[in-house]
């Protein structure tokens, strides 16, 4: 074989390799890293606004990315950046979060103990059966409660009973009957579960 042409199949081969990395897309961890800002790295956040995001499910992940996507859940950010994520971008960063540790924001936060005793009773009564084990469990529809900041939870709260955010039926019923004292309580509650 000519020179000429061995030069030509060897580039040409070099070229198309090249291409289909090029086309390969982003991976699941350079996917996440455009979360870090706001989520912490790896998904663990360090700014009270924003929850950790390391542990929760990938189908519930997937879920409120998804909420936030069509505007069923309101965020000052997060509406317009689920917005520019595939269904495959948000399915690979949702599996890429699951897989790592949740680790509980409480020691880094204070509480007045009094409202956690008290919110641990209304956890018991009005919370407990849709989110288990103290608000822990990363399977449940809520995803993690437990540990996270408190102003997030308070913040989230305060969106679903404005009417910002949709709340579950079953959750409504139970907050509607519930005094912001009670509510504030259950937060501190779950805020202060490690």
């Amino acid at each position: 074989m000519p020179a000429r042409k061995t030069h030509a199949l060897f580039f040409g081969s070099v070229l198309l390799l090249g291409s289909s990395q090029l086309m390969a897309g982003p991976s699941a961890s350079m996917l996440a890293n455009t979360c870090a800002g706001c989520h912490g790295t790896n998904g663990i956040s360090v700014g009270p606004a924003a929850p950790t995001i390391a542990g929760k499910s990938a189908e519930y992940i997937k879920e409120v990315m998804d909420e936030y996507k069509f505007g069923d859940r309101h965020a000052t950010i997060m509406n317009r950046i689920a917005k520019g994520y595939t269904d495959e971008e948000i399915a690979l960063m949702a599996d890429y979060y699951a897989a790592l540790p949740f680790e509980s924001a409480a020691s880094k936060q204070e509480f007045d103990s009094a409202k956690v005793e008290a919110g641990a009773k209304v956890y018991k009564k009005n919370c407990a059966k849709c989110h288990d084990e103290n608000g822990s469990l990363p399977d449940d529809d809520s995803g993690i409660l437990a540990g996270q900041w408190l102003p997030y939870l308070q913040f989230t709260m305060a969106d679903y009973r404005a009417g910002r955010s949709e709340m579950p039926k079953k959750m409504r019923k139970k907050v509607e009957k519930l005094s912001d004292e009670e509510i504030e309580s259950v937060l501190q509650f779950f805020a202060s579960q490690e």
